[in-house]
């Protein structure tokens, strides 16, 4: 991909980005007045369905189709959460964008909001990320001043706030109900679904629930329509994703690349490859909860339907490079103590069962394994899979159990015979 097709990165290089007048001078806003003044809120919705904008977040649901839940009528409030919480181990895509430009996540906020007929919006975002808080927050005041945000936007008729919200630091406030129980002030626990947030959110009112880079694509679908979208990525996976690469390869970092784009193409070109030395072995594709793939299966194009075809899944886009040298005891360790950390508690599989498999795995790293130990962590994962009330479960325990699957001759030289 060229740098003229990128579209959400494009302007990062610019000094001062952050600043509402550079963005202006940049053509800032423009895709919201474009929305409030030139479009009704159907075309917008049309125009994002069409778009085949996909969750940016994990899940990769259609944005447009999440929107369209939402009832036209009620007598409640509407609420849109933005969720910047970014706690899937491994990303780190939404943090740029925020910090470096702020106010086209708002951009793409006012748009969405005017759509879906809201008027309070909330900016989750994690609470180590107090800089970027003070800059979206920054960033608001400005656009306020403007006009773009607050009472009679753009003389549009139309109203809006915007709220950040800090959170704790949660893992589990990123899944979307953990997050609005964390926003009323309770403890981050999922709800049961149904009822899905679309009806019964935030306060018990319709709400909208979308990750930071989701909403940062919306002011470009508006600006430059659903078919160019499409075009830029696939036909069922509308636009661009920006990877996050870490490990050992020679440019770890952030890259936007068309949806599609292969795996091996972004670890051996786009990221320059292995270190000096090292050998690849693995990989995974989408954040900690993504199972993990050997290096004999990177040649896969990066999209939803192939990495789930897979076995994986494309997530939040977080690429984890794990090289020969690293121990894959080592990664299950990592894995298993995360997700025992994390688990809210509330449901007995993911509180008792992560805990038990760490326990397993501990053993094994200080030398205590057992000829067992693989079948029952197996067992145990597959236990916590679909038996929970969030995907937090499921987070835990597909990654485990394509670890012990794809590495079991290794693993077994951890156990004793």
């Amino acid at each position: 991909m060229t740098e003229k097709e990128k579209y959400l990165t494009s302007l990062f290089g610019l000094k001062n980005l952050h600043q509402l007048e550079i963005y202006l001078e940049n053509g800032g806003y423009e895709a919201a007045k474009k929305a409030l003044l030139e479009m009704k809120p159907t075309d917008i919705l049309a125009e994002v369905k069409a778009a085949n904008l996909r969750g940016r977040g994990g899940a990769g649901f259609p944005a447009g189709v999440k929107w369209g839940f939402v009832p036209k009528e009620t007598d409640k409030p509407k609420y849109l959460c933005v969720n910047a919480d970014e706690g899937e181990p491994g990303t780190f895509k939404d943090k740029y964008i925020m910090s470096h430009n702020p106010h086209l996540l708002l951009e793409g906020i006012i748009i969405t909001a005017y759509c879906v007929g809201i008027h309070h919006a909330f900016i989750y975002i994690r609470g180590e990320y107090e800089m970027i808080a003070q800059r979206l927050e920054k960033a608001i005041a400005e656009a306020k001043k403007k006009g773009f945000l607050g009472q009679n936007i753009l003389h549009s008729q139309f109203d809006l706030e915007v709220i950040v919200h800090r959170g704790a630091g949660a893992y589990i406030c990123g899944e979307e109900t953990a997050l609005l129980e964390s926003l009323e002030g309770k403890r981050g626990h999922p709800r049961l679904k149904p009822p899905f947030p679309a009806s019964v959110g935030l306060f018990n009112c319709p709400t909208v629930i979308n990750n930071v880079e989701t909403i940062a694509n919306v002011p470009f679908i508006i600006l430059k329509g659903a078919e160019w979208f499409t075009r830029v990525g696939l036909p069922k996976d509308g636009g661009t994703r920006i990877f996050g690469v870490s490990g050992p390869v020679k440019k770890p970092g952030i890259y936007e690349l068309p949806l599609g784009t292969s795996l091996k193409e972004l670890i051996f070109t786009y990221a320059g490859g292995m270190r000096e030395g090292k050998k690849l072995k693995a990989v995974i594709p989408g954040g900690l909860s993504a199972p993990i793939l050997t290096a004999e299966e990177i040649d896969i194009t990066l999209d939803f339907e192939s990495l789930v075809n897979a076995g994986s899944m494309l997530g939040s886009g977080a690429v984890i490079v794990i090289d020969q040298e690293t121990s894959m005891l080592d990664v299950l360790r990592v894995v298993s103590k995360f997700y025992a950390h994390e688990s809210c508690g509330q449901c007995t599989p993911c509180r008792i069962g992560v805990s038990w498999i760490n326990k397993i795995v501990n053993r094994m790293a200080q030398g205590g394994g057992q000829p067992d130990d693989l079948e029952t962590i197996a067992r145990l994962a597959a236990a916590i899979k679909g038996k929970t009330l969030c995907p937090l479960g499921d987070a835990a325990a597909m990654p485990i159990l394509a670890i012990v699957e794809k590495f079991k001759d290794e693993l077994l030289g951890s156990t004793k015979h």
